[in-house]
């Protein structure tokens, strides 16, 4: 009978313990989940192409969201190193969505994307020949704790936001 209450509670405490430590995910707005960098390495290639050239991708920097509906929306950092300079100046992640996305009054179709954070407090969106899309607004959050290279973030107002350390864009689906 002792045996059987000592092994009940090492059980109750191992299953509490894998809970605790397991990789913790946020939920955002409607069951649509944020994705870590564990999450999207093992959804995201090693290497991109863009531009007539195949880059390694930085999956340590990276984020997304799956959406309550099983669609994702993934980025990641790239080594833009082997690129022009004025490539590399508004080419900083690879962008994939599965589902059309809204960045303010401009409408993303599903696709493979390069995105980048501009001077003039911009954000451009092109198309994988580099081919300028659509340029939008960003900001500028100076109350964030932990800035990081890139991450995906719930938007308080509703949708979603990508990060590049404090400069941010708002999309929703």
């Amino acid at each position: 009978m002792r045996f059987q209450a000592i092994m009940r509670g090492v059980c109750a405490a191992a299953l509490g313990l894998a809970v605790i430590s397991s990789p913790i995910r946020a939920l955002a707005q409607g069951g649509d989940t944020i994705l870590k960098p564990a999450d999207t390495q093992k959804l995201l290639p090693a290497s991109v192409y863009y531009k007539a050239q195949s880059a390694p991708t930085q999956l340590r920097n990276s984020g997304g969201i799956k959406f309550s509906d099983g669609f994702y929306v993934l980025s990641t950092l790239v080594d833009t190193s082997g690129y022009s300079s004025d490539v590399a100046a508004k080419y900083q992640a690879y962008f994939i969505t599965e589902v059309p996305l809204k960045f303010g009054s401009e409408t993303l179709p599903a696709g493979i994307y390069g995105v980048g954070f501009i001077p003039g407090d911009k954000f451009i969106v092109t198309d994988v020949g580099a081919h300028d899309i659509f340029t939008v607004g960003s900001q500028t959050d100076e109350a964030i704790k932990r800035p990081t290279p890139l991450q995906v973030m719930a938007d308080p107002g509703g949708g979603f936001r990508l990060y590049s350390g404090r400069k941010f864009v708002k999309f929703s689906r």
